[in-house]
């Protein structure tokens, strides 16, 4: 039988993605597509390891190419892409769309993850977690290590949050949880629909004047490009702190790497301008950093959600039901 679903996943993160059970319904997926199926570690590999004339819908992870022209003149029969994690812009070009492939991901199975951490480090920026740990690995006398700018309690804390995008929901209903006093900026809502949240609505300078923790969670769009730069960092008060668990995009490096230098704020950050992150990037020697190399969204539950959300859809598109992820072309043209 002809190869009807491709499952371009490395061998290595198969396991993360899906549970047991979902080999089955998988094969499901391709028989009732009209034919079997096909696990691979890439698109690439699997092209030359078989003929994919017949391939109707593609599973993919991080790292695979462009579906250019190309690309689809091998995949003549091409109707689904579903990726496994968030952002299709590295993959999903105009050619794409314009065949008729529609196009889904599983952003929604991270937002729990990425919250969690965004909590993490709003908590340790609050109580200098990054100071004192620096201080201590670095051999600081004890007197020294303990002065640190003052301390805070998240409850009753403002903490502002830009954007309540999924990910941003999930961190407002932890703080409201904790006790926080959640600020929130995000030009497509009104105010009762941030009170909705539990938030603030409030615009973006006062939100950065009045923060304790600022959280990004802002998309990736044109008009987000580096909105938080010097001019912004300054409207921040004194031993406040920036959390980014977003996407770099949103953030001038290079200021906030001035601010933190300053020592007047602090930060704590998962997503950078370069990665993997240089040996002797600045941001590595600063007492006032706290640094994950891009792994909020890694854990088990969350890969297990993701993967649960792409067989769900490949299940909606066998079925030729609505896809609840889908990603349109317009959305494409939004992404920066």
């Amino acid at each position: 039988m002809p190869v009807t679903l491709l499952v371009a996943v490395p061998e290595a993160l198969r396991p993360q993605f899906f549970a047991d059970g979902d080999g089955l319904r998988l094969a499901s997926v391709a028989e009732r597509l009209g034919g079997d199926l096909l696990v691979a570690e890439s698109v690439p590999a699997a092209l030359e390891a078989a003929d994919l004339s017949a391939v109707r819908a593609v599973v993919v992870a991080w790292g695979v190419p462009a579906f250019d022209a190309g690309m689809l003149a091998r995949l003549p029969a091409l109707r689904l892409v579903a990726h496994t994690g968030a952002s299709v812009k590295p993959f999903a070009t105009p050619e794409l769309f314009a065949a008729g492939v529609h196009v889904t991901q599983a952003g929604a199975g991270m937002a729990r993850s990425v919250a969690e951490v965004s909590l993490a480090f709003t908590l340790a920026l609050l109580h200098r977690v990054p100071q004192f740990d620096h201080a201590l690995h670095a051999g600081v006398p004890w007197s020294d290590a303990e002065r640190a700018p003052v301390q805070h309690e998240l409850l009753g804390a403002p903490v502002g949050v830009v954007g309540a995008s999924r990910t941003g929901r999930a961190y407002l209903e932890l703080l409201r949880v904790l006790g926080a006093r959640p600020l929130l900026a995000d030009p497509t809502l009104d105010a009762a629909e941030a009170a909705d949240l539990g938030a603030e609505l409030v615009g973006l300078d006062d939100l950065l004047a009045a923060g304790a923790v600022v959280a990004l969670h802002a998309p990736t769009l044109p008009e987000t490009h580096r909105m938080i730069g010097a001019r912004e960092l300054a409207l921040m008060p004194d031993g406040a702190g920036l959390v980014n668990t977003a996407r770099s995009w949103l953030v001038d490096e290079g200021a906030l790497v001035a601010e933190l230098r300053s020592g007047r704020l602090s930060a704590a950050i998962d997503v950078f301008d370069e990665e993997p992150l240089p040996a002797d990037h600045p941001l590595r020697s600063l007492p006032n950093a706290l640094l994950t190399p891009h792994k909020a969204a890694g854990t088990r539950e969350g890969r297990l959600r993701q993967g649960a959300i792409v067989v769900d859809e490949l299940e909606r598109f066998a079925a030729d039901e609505p896809l609840r992820h889908a990603v349109t072309a317009a959305d494409l043209e939004r992404m920066a």
